[in-house]
C-alpha cells in the first residue's frame, strides 16, 4: 500500500522536524543543516529533495559513521 512506501521513505531520510528534537536545534537552524548537506550532496552529482536529506549520509557527516539499522 502506499502508506507502506511513504513510511519507508520517511525512515530513509531526515526532517528538518527531526532534527529540532533529535538535535535540540531551532527549526531555522534544523533547515541549515539540511541545506548544507543536500548542497554537498548536490555537488558529487546527486539529486536533492528540498526541506530533507538522506538519513545514511545525515549520520556519516554529524555523527561520522554509517548506521547498520
Amino acid at each position: 500500500s502506499s502508506d507502506v512506501c511513504s513510511s519507508d521513505l520517511n525512515k530513509q531520510y531526515v526532517t528538518a522536524d527531526e532534527l529540532v528534537e533529535t538535535l535540540g536545534v531551532s527549526k531555522g537552524k534544523a533547515y541549515q543543516i539540511i541545506r548544507q548537506l543536500n548542497d554537498e550532496l548536490v555537488a558529487e552529482g546527486f539529486i536533492k529533495i528540498a526541506g530533507k536529506c538522506p538519513r545514511k549520509y545525515f549520520e556519516k557527516r554529524y555523527y561520522g559513521y554509517d548506521s547498520k539499522g
